[in-house]
């Protein structure tokens, strides 16, 4: 009888858990969709200004920052460089599109 009640807790945690996970991955999405609603407008400002997709300085600057960002809140350093870098590889993308549609020549 008490290993029944030990699982029913058992479920009901992990329910909570689940719902508190969903909840975070709902926000990351919507987070994620701002971001890139943010970068595609940078896309568009560079395209109009001749300047290239890429900023490498910008992109090692960002990675600095979010490696000691990660440290500080205990998540692993390099997962977060490689999560950055995927997002900054479709940023590049989005621009690199972007400045083909307004003539500009991929030139970084």
């Amino acid at each position: 009888m008490n290993e029944d009640k030990d699982m029913a807790d058992a479920r009901t945690i992990l329910a909570s858990y689940r719902a508190s996970i969903d909840n975070i991955d709902a926000a990351l999405i919507h987070m994620l969709a701002e971001r890139f609603r943010c970068t595609k407008a940078v896309g568009v400002l560079k395209a109009e200004h001749g300047l290239p997709p890429a900023d490498p300085a910008r992109e090692q600057q960002q990675i600095a920052r979010l490696r000691q960002l990660a440290k500080d809140a205990h998540l692993d350093p390099d997962f977060a460089e490689k999560f950055l870098n995927f997002v900054v590889r479709e940023v590049i993308r989005h621009h690199e599109q972007i400045a083909a549609a307004n003539g500009v020549t991929k030139t970084g």
